[in-house]
């Protein structure tokens, strides 16, 4: 039985990613529709296809010249954090490829099964967003594997791999998020607005690049951001556990160091069972089916649990027992759920805080804005109260290992819940496709139906993030506070406020940056559409012709979102690196722990409120356009569409970018931390 337990993370890596493998061949066979959807299909994948691989081409520059820093650095660094800092960033960028690849192509198959019905077009499109959740959890579980019980890396070593991990994640999130915004205030304010015509509208030159940003932001973006989420959080529980561990016993035979790595092998079997629980034809009960997979998923995870818990605790007697570790992993999946329902609830349309913003653009956009803020502020005081009492009770069972192990618990069953956020994204794809091939009616509101699930569980994946950046956060802060040594981090130190004022204002620089960037790239974007508007002769009359003489030049449009991005995302990801090494080296360790613990209360925050607020918007509009208060083309509506306008890029760039920015922090300062110590000496 030992021995089946220390191989489960080799064996439940496998079996991940021939999953992804199966559901993704059982994808493709599905049937691609016409030739007019798989023209639309087609323009959609090259120009995802283009930007991830501009983007590739750069991050790659950044790649080599940290790897080569890395390796020449005296502590902290070395040959072997190097190697795992370059595989963590190819799995990083491999896993939101293949998502990619995957969702662009599941889109248009979606659209042509919700011509038959809601049942086909549901797990074509859950299936898709599978393919990224298990590739995701498959190739996390299997880097750490590797370099820990295969290579027998040091995990100061290992964490190199969630270096790179990250390193990409930030750059992937804000890169995708500003291309995605760009493209869809443009075709927002130019078509819907001014133009006065439908969302997805063939003759919106902007389309086709709204559709592309879905893909790179929301479905490469998001795997990114959770892969480096569910990679650090188990190197993080690793270190605090060999921290309590024996003197002179080999770190693979710790069972405190090696549970988190099972507990997140157990996970992928848990999902893929979850999986199979997801089915349904009745559009009212998506969501139903959706919520009961992740629930069958949870309870096979906490049976599993159970028993390496147990196994765990009996070899550390008095210290704590197997039920209290148990306890910590059940803790951190139901925060996760609660965060979810609560994230659900100031976003989705049939409650009452979207209700009230739909009911205030009756007024005009200035009542949309102030409702919408207010909102996105007042839903953080409830996500914050769960993640306090998940670090309470946590800390009272285990200690710091017992946050750690939480945040384990909250991403253990990533596998499904990333499916069922990446499912999002290729529903809203589906309805695009829908209305730009002009399908019956009865198509799009099938795919509408999807679509409206997938907003909430989109919202839902976002304040998931948000939690799991906390505590994955908090325990590499734990980790840096034990590696730091006798130090005084408590606030009685100048020293240590310092760095919390710093960290404090780190968030609210990072995201001015990245708002900045997604107005910068919008305005190029909205100049080129109305420049095509104003100059395409019979532009309004196009009908879908592949070579007429009035179709919009949808590449020049993907082309300036792919140039502004790039452009763009370079100096907020200086920034999250930058800052920490900055600061550890003039400030010193203790200055630095302030900046940790400053930048993660602020940046939790900012997170909460931008992507909510965002979140409320983005469905206030879709409820105006259901009929109510006006329904589209009212004054109502050009209100509520100018607040989704504000709104996207806080729930799509900033807000998502923000817990990457704390975790790579997070990350680069415990790696670097030998080094801070040996330079300040």
């Amino acid at each position: 039985m030992e021995s089946l337990i220390s191989n489960l993370p080799w064996i439940c890596a496998g079996i991940a990613l021939v999953a992804a493998f199966v559901i993704q061949k059982k994808v493709m066979a599905a049937p691609a529709g016409n030739d007019t959807m798989q023209s639309l299909a087609s323009a959609i994948q090259d120009g995802a296809r283009a930007f991830l691989v501009t983007e590739y081409k750069l991050l790659s520059i950044f790649v080599v010249v940290a790897g080569a820093g890395l390796y020449v650095l005296p502590e902290g660094g070395g040959l072997h954090t190097t190697i795992a800092f370059f595989s963590g960033a190819f799995a990083s960028a491999l896993a939101g490829w293949i998502g990619m690849h995957t969702a662009t192509r599941a889109a248009v198959r979606t659209t042509e099964a919700a011509r038959e019905g809601l049942a086909g077009a549901l797990r074509v499109a859950f299936n898709s967003g599978t393919v990224m959740g298990m590739t995701v959890v498959g190739l996390g579980v299997l880097g750490i594997t590797v370099f820990f019980l295969g290579l027998s890396y040091e995990l100061q070593e290992v964490l190199g791999f969630s270096f790179g991990a990250s390193a990409i994640a930030l750059f992937a999130r804000v890169g995708g998020g500003i291309f995605t915004k760009a493209a869809d205030v443009g075709a927002d304010l130019v078509g819907k607005v001014e133009a006065g015509i439908p969302e997805d509208d063939i003759r919106n030159p902007a389309t086709i690049a709204d559709n592309v940003g879905d893909n790179v932001g929301d479905v490469a973006g998001m795997g990114a951001d959770l892969f480096e989420s569910f990679v650090g959080s188990i190197i993080a529980t690793m270190i605090l556990g060999a921290a309590m561990g024996a003197e002179g016993v080999a770190l693979a035979s710790q069972p405190l160091v090696v549970l988190p790595l099972s507990i997140a092998a157990v996970g992928i079997v848990a999902s893929i069972v979850g999986t199979f629980f997801v089915s349904t034809n009745d559009e009212s009960k998506i969501h139903g089916a959706l919520f009961k997979g992740l629930i069958v998923a949870s309870m096979i995870l906490l049976a599993f649990a159970y028993y390496l818990t147990n196994m765990t605790g009996a070899n550390y007697g008095d210290t704590f027992t197997g039920m209290s570790l148990f306890y910590c992993i059940a803790v951190g999946l139901v925060s996760g759920v609660l965060i979810g329902k609560i994230t659900e609830y100031y976003t989705a349309m049939e409650c009452a805080p979207v209700k009230n913003i739909a009911a205030q653009s009756e007024t005009g956009e200035a009542t949309t804005i102030i409702a919408g803020l207010s909102v996105g502020m007042k839903s953080t005081a409830l996500p914050v109260i769960v993640i306090c009492a998940t670090i309470a009770v946590s800390f009272s069972l285990c200690g710091t290992y017992g946050i750690a192990l939480a945040a384990v618990g909250m991403l253990s069953t990533l596998g499904i819940s990333l499916g069922v956020d990446a499912y999002g994204p290729v529903a809203d794809n589906a309805g695009g496709m829908a209305e730009m091939a002009g399908l019956p009616p009865e198509v799009r509101e099938r795919t509408d139906s999807l679509d409206a699930v997938g907003n909430t569980t989109a919202a839902i994946g976002k304040g998931f993030a948000i939690g799991s950046a906390a505590l994955t956060a908090l325990a590499f802060f734990s980790a840096y506070a034990a590696g730091a040594g006798e130090v005084n981090l408590g606030i009685d130190n100048p020293q240590v406020v310092i760095g919390m004022f710093i960290g404090a204002m780190l968030p609210f620089l990072f995201a001015a940056m990245t708002m900045e960037a997604v107005g910068k790239a919008a305005f190029a974007m909205i100049d080129e559409v109305r420049r095509q508007f104003r100059e395409i002769p019979g532009i309004m009359e196009y009908k879908g012709e592949k070579d007429a003489p009035n179709r919009p030049d949808y590449d020049a449009c993907v082309s300036i979102s792919t140039a502004s991005s790039m452009k763009e995302m370079v100096m907020p990801g200086v920034l999250a690196i930058a800052a920490p090494i900055l600061v550890g080296m003039f400030g010193g360790v203790v200055m630095l722990g302030g900046l940790l613990a400053g930048s993660l209360a602020a940046g939790v925050m900012m997170a909460i409120f931008m992507s909510n607020a965002g979140g409320a918007w983005d469905n206030a509009k879709k409820l105006i356009e259901t009929g109510e208060h006006g329904g589209k083309g009212s004054d109502a509506h050009k209100a509520a569409v100018v607040g989704d306008t504000v709104g996207d890029p806080f729930k799509d760039t900033s807000g998502p970018a923000l817990n990457i920015l704390l975790k790579l922090m997070s990350v680069v300062s415990v790696l670097l931390l030998p080094f801070f110590i040996e330079f300040n000496k």
